[in-house]
């Protein structure tokens, strides 16, 4: 009689420890779905930045949000690095990440990047400090225009051309007038080469449609324009004298992919 409810108790025992596997499995599965559910709801975004080369030791970039704004009016502020960039680090291909974020899925009408007060410009060994207009303190505005579809990442490029960002001001002191084109780095494609002798500086254009592109090589005689609709295009490279300019047509962009001129001979 004994033995029988010893093995009535282990029977009821097991019992329970199979009901509360069962019911932890199922809320284990639950809580997995409702977190599935959530992220697809969502957009991703990153945003990244780029430069293309300036004749400057160093321009360096006090980033410190980065803002996403819909048609509606309202602002996520991204997930953003905080920092101060050298643009000229971000040239030819490299650019950093500077923030991330999760939205809501609809339409986008602007980013805007928030910049703090330590910019600085370094010529011929010497730091200057990179006034900016009071009216920019709020945030540079940056229009974007695109919708985003839940459960889909996006990419954006800021190409910050630093060549035309900073001007000279008639007491020799500098400011900071940023001038940003942003990118959809999933349709658009870009043309990169180099050019000979290299430690030439040269100007370099691409058109299409009456629309020009620009950027200057490094000292290595490297460039990259990015951010290319999908065309055929003419580009000129205007190297400094005495050395003559050259022109190369018919080069074909296609979206995401990036067209190399191969070495160019001045």
């Amino acid at each position: 009689m004994k033995a029988e409810k010893r093995e009535k108790g282990k029977t009821l025992f097991m019992k329970k420890i199979m009901y509360a596997t069962m019911v932890g499995l199922l809320f284990m599965q639950i809580s997995s779905c409702n977190k599935s559910t959530t992220t697809s709801d969502k957009a991703h975004l990153s945003v990244r930045m780029t430069d293309a080369p300036a004749s400057y030791d160093a321009v360096n970039i006090d980033v410190q949000s980065v803002e996403i704004t819909g048609n509606g009016g309202a602002a996520v502020v991204l997930n953003t690095t905080p920092g101060i960039y050298n643009l000229l680090e971000l040239s030819n291909g490299i650019n950093a990440l500077i923030a991330t974020g999760d939205l809501n899925a609809g339409a986008v009408s602007q980013i805007r990047l928030i910049l703090g007060s330590n910019n600085t410009v370094k010529i011929g060994g010497v730091v200057y400090p990179l006034s900016t207009p009071s009216a920019m303190q709020s945030g540079l505005k940056l229009q974007v225009n695109q919708t985003f579809e839940a459960g889909v990442s996006y990419s954006i490029l800021l190409d910050f051309d630093a060549s035309q960002s900073i001007v000279l001001q008639g007491n020799n002191t500098y400011q900071l007038k940023p001038v940003i084109r942003t990118i959809d780095t999933a349709i658009s494609g870009s043309l990169k080469g180099s050019i000979t002798p290299i430690g030439t500086i040269a100007i370099v254009t691409a058109t299409s449609n009456n629309i020009t592109y620009s950027s200057v090589t490094n000292a290595s005689g490297l460039f990259l324009i990015s951010g290319l609709p999908a065309g055929i295009y003419v580009i000129t490279i205007t190297p400094v004298l005495p050395l003559l300019p050259v022109t190369i047509t018919g080069k074909t962009v296609i979206m995401g992919v990036s067209t190399d001129l191969g070495i160019i001979a001045l």
